[in-house]
């Protein structure tokens, strides 16, 4: 454990001095604003005020940081799009530089012929997608569906899911190599044929080292350059969606669909949050779905009928208590994506599912980087959500652990205004995720300011703090850890929220800590994250 020591005010000028001769005035920021904004994420502010913020463009800035930092006795924590909400970079002291990676957002190399990308870690997804779409490529994981802002460099972080996962697993299984600057300054690279500086066209030789700075937080490594696969973009799709009178049956069929291998994302709400996602919605913003799906399409013509289907079935298609499952299917062949269609039907029916309009799924796939105004509720509430990986086996009755919480806690959640929802989605063959979401009354923060759209943002009401509420949201997410823990889920976004470091074994433990002391000896990188480095 470290002590917490209060930085005097001559030693902060002295590193602001020499970060300022290796990076540029403009690039180094002790702005009170700038500086509170970094201290914060989705979930709450940090305990600390981070001293500076610093934005490298090129590996040798990032090496440069990391040694002035470490002569002035301070740690760095990196920094993405910030839209994480479990104090990932939320280091617990007041001698802690903000790494803002946003300038390092170029694409530095599309190797069409060996199909990789390489991109810097504060490309967006959003970009990615722009620059891939006219060659007619993709990345098979193509991003969260907050990728407007979310970074490649923060989801291979946090090991992120959504789009492609169904099919291709999470964000770290499209890395092919990384290029890492290390705690003391070194760089290094992972994958085969990137050792002379060029891209790496193949993941594994021996040990996995690329797996080593993936979903680590940023406690590893420092991700200067990322390499992903590519792969054709499907040349069909087709779209089905279905609801289901419960919970346990909803899952049911997403585990049979994901064993089956039939969907490319799927994607499910429980009733509540349904109503959620069609209360935040306006005419403005349906206007707008419309010629995005009208755009999706194959032709002008079909585009309209979409289009016009959409139109047709208005916003009470789902039904007021049912969950909905909306699924998307891709392949080579029309008929093999009619195939996919058919058994996901199968299955639907199987688990007492009906078809309803497929707007949902429609809308997922012509928009799947929306903006970020579900960052708070649509009455201004805060949000924030839990997650875990679960089995298949065990989803439905963890699901069903999870509603007892929630039904043991009903009377605090109406007294303080506390509303839930749920997420869920599936991850390759082998594992579904289950998101619960807390809205509750409190004050909007500047990370929710940046994100959220200003004509959105300037609709809603603006609220009161309210510690009572927010206490409430704390047990809550508390008693759902315990009951993850107790199913055996795993976790994304791991930050200081998730119980890692108790969910390994001794011998497993005991390699993690030897790893992060070879690669961050003097324990500069974002201690405490992962359990690992704890300040005190």
């Amino acid at each position: 454990m470290l002590e917490i020591e209060t930085p005097p005010v001559a030693a902060l000028e002295l590193l602001k001095a020499e970060l300022v001769a290796a990076l540029g005035a403009p690039h180094v920021s002790a702005d009170e604003a700038t500086c509170a904004l970094h201290s914060q994420d989705i979930w709450g502010r940090g305990t600390y005020r981070v001293a500076l913020v610093v934005s490298p463009s090129r590996p040798e800035q990032i090496a440069a940081t990391l040694q002035a930092v470490r002569r002035h006795g301070y740690v760095v924590a990196p920094r993405g799009g910030g839209m994480g909400y479990t104090g990932a970079y939320l280091v617990n002291s007041p001698r802690c530089v903000s790494l803002d990676l946003s300038r390092m957002d170029r694409i530095l190399a599309i190797e069409a012929e060996d199909m990789t990308v390489t991109v810097e870690p504060g490309c967006t997804w959003a970009a990615l997608r722009a620059a891939l779409a006219p060659l007619g490529l993709r990345t098979p994981f193509w991003g969260p569906m907050s990728g407007l802002r979310s970074t490649v460099g923060g989801a291979i972080s946090q090991n992120a899911a959504m789009l492609g996962a169904g099919q291709h697993g999470i964000s770290a299984d499209s890395v092919v190599g990384l290029t890492v600057v290390l705690g003391d300054g070194q760089i290094l690279r992972t994958g085969v044929g990137g050792l002379d500086g060029g891209a790496p066209f193949f993941r594994h030789y021996g040990p996995d080292l690329t797996g080593l700075f993936c979903g680590d937080s940023g406690a590893m490594g420092i991700k200067a350059a990322i390499t992903l696969r590519l792969m054709a973009n499907p040349a069909y799709e087709d779209y089905a969606s279905f609801a289901f009178r419960t919970g346990r049956d909803l899952l049911s069929a997403m585990a049979a669909m994901a064993r089956a291998g039939i969907a490319s994302e799927m994607c499910a709400f429980d009733p509540g949050l349904t109503r959620v996602r069609m209360q935040r919605s306006s005419l403005a913003s349906d206007v707008k779905t419309l010629g995005a799906v009208v755009g999706r399409q194959k032709s002008l013509v079909k585009g309209l009928l979409e289009a016009g289907k959409i139109a047709l079935a208005g916003r009470d298609f789902v039904g007021e208590e049912n969950y909905s499952l909306h699924m998307i299917a891709e392949g080579r062949s029309a008929a093999g994506v009619q195939a996919d269609i058919a058994e996901a039907r199968r299955i639907a029916a199987e688990y007492r599912g009906e078809e309803i309009a497929n707007t949902i799924a429609k809308v997922i796939r012509a928009q799947p980087f929306p903006p970020l105004n579900s960052v708070l509720g649509p009455g201004g509430e805060r949000w924030a959500p839990v997650h875990g990986v679960s089995a298949l086996s065990v989803a439905a009755a963890l699901f069903e652990a999870i509603e007892r919480v929630f039904a043991d806690m009903a009377a605090d959640f109406q007294r303080c205004g506390v509303k839930v929802g749920y997420l869920f989605s599936s991850i390759s063959t082998n594992a579904l995720l289950l998101e619960p979401v807390f809205y509750w009354p409190g004050e909007r923060l500047p990370v929710h300011v940046v994100a959220i759209q200003p004509e959105h943002l300037a609709r809603l009401p603006s609220l009161a703090d309210d510690p009572a509420a927010t206490a409430v949201v704390v047990q809550a997410r508390k008693q759902l850890m315990a009951v993850f823990q107790r199913f055996g889920c795993g976790h994304f976004q791991i930050g200081r929220t998730y119980p890692y470091r108790q969910s390994r074994d001794a011998a497993g433990w005991h390699l993690v800590e030897a790893i992060k002391a070879t690669v961050d000896p003097d324990q500069l990188l974002n201690p405490g994250v992962l359990g690992l480095g704890d300040l005190r």
